[in-house]
């Protein structure tokens, strides 16, 4: 059996590929490109959205997310 891959596991935590879109306000077409490579703008509002059950490391490992959180402004 073939495991998720993260994208795929945040899309099917969120009700799916249009459930996704609507949450994000971008078309079901822009998700499915998701799944050749998550935009990183895009990782911390899925991290929040699937309640860190699926994290931006795992989204994209090629992005030093711990220095992205250390410099992030807080609201």
């Amino acid at each position: 059996m073939e495991s998720k891959t993260p994208i795929d596991k945040a899309i099917e935590l969120l009700g799916g590929v249009s459930a996704t879109a609507r949450l994000f306000g971008v078309t079901p077409w822009a998700v499915s490109k998701w799944r050749q490579r998550v935009p990183a703008e895009r990782c911390i509002d899925i991290e929040k959205a699937t309640k860190g059950a699926v994290r931006c490391e795992e989204l994209r490992p090629d992005v030093d997310w711990a220095f992205l959180r250390s410099t992030r402004r807080r609201p």
